[in-house]
């Protein structure tokens, strides 16, 4: 499937900006599975200085600086994709990947490999998932079980958070600990992802945060909205002998053609779509509008 994806970022300021400085990671990836064809960055007011690199993660990131006066900030990026999810590695014909189990995967992830020693960095604490709490490591050790298939553990934790937690997206920030959000069983999908990558380094495996899109479909015989759609978030688990394989605890599927990834960290704190510091004072607004359809 070949996709147009627009994401506007725009920031008004009520006392205006002398200067700032960003970083955006809404670029795309070219991954198998994913091809990037076309991408635009367009920032108003025009940078005086802005820069494209590939993060330690390898996502793509762009740095920018605006040192002139300014009450408004637009960053919008256009891009066009194309989608094969049966050009990737298939978990569904991997006999060895949908077989492995928790004990099995352990003792892999211990053989001292270049793989596995990169790798690693995804089992330990990171900026927003941290003090993994007893209560989550219990409800992440009724789906693990030694003797049981990783794939299938990760399958049936994904579909519980999905079950067991409510969508609601007035109540948590990006700054909500995830002992907070387990307690209350509510928030939006960065929390269902990051709790889910907390279940699962608690039991000792690697997870990984993963941001992105996902094309989301208007009712029967209702025109699509522009702008309905809206960054996505889910997380992924490495499978020795298979590799990653992604899971959407906000809708309960194994992310195929209508999602579209974008970057992937430890947790949000290392992908977040745009960020920076500014000079001013004041109260700031930000209003975001993503919008996925199919190419014509």
């Amino acid at each position: 499937m070949t996709f147009q994806l627009s994401h506007i970022t725009t920031y008004n300021y009520e006392s205006g900006v002398t200067f700032c400085h960003n970083i955006a990671t809404i670029k795309p990836k070219n991954m198998l599975g994913q091809t990037l064809v076309e991408y635009k960055l367009e920032i108003s007011p025009t940078p005086s200085e802005i820069t494209e690199r590939t993060d330690f993660f390898g996502n793509t990131i762009t740095r920018f600086s605006i040192q002139k006066h300014h009450t408004e900030l637009k960053v919008s990026a256009l891009s066009k994709v194309i989608r094969d999810y049966d050009s990737q590695p298939n978990i569904e014909t991997s006999v060895s990947g949908k077989t492995i189990t928790l004990d099995a995967a352990l003792h892999a992830l211990k053989l001292n490999t270049p793989e596995t020693i990169d790798i690693r960095q995804y089992v330990l604490e990171s900026t927003f998932i941290t003090k993994i709490s007893e209560d989550i490591k219990a409800y992440a050790e009724v789906s693990f079980k030694p003797n049981r298939p990783v794939f299938e553990a990760a399958y049936e934790l994904m579909q519980r958070i999905y079950t067991d937690f409510e969508f609601d997206s007035e109540f948590s920030t990006i700054a909500t600990p995830i002992h907070e959000v387990m307690k209350e069983k509510k928030g939006v999908c960065q929390d269902f992802a990051q709790i889910a990558i907390a279940c699962v380094r608690a039991v000792g495996l690697p997870a990984r945060y993963v941001s992105g899109y996902i094309e989301t479909l208007p009712p029967p015989g209702k025109e699509k909205l522009v702008g309905t759609d809206a960054s996505h978030a889910w997380f992924s688990v490495y499978i020795p002998t298979f590799g990653w394989i992604d899971f959407d605890p906000t809708n309960n599927q194994i992310p195929k053609n209508q999602h579209i990834t974008v970057a992937w960290g430890r947790d949000y704190y290392d992908v977040p779509p745009l960020k920076g510091v500014i000079y001013s004072t004041g109260k700031n607004k930000m209003k975001v509008a993503v919008d996925i359809r199919p190419a014509v």
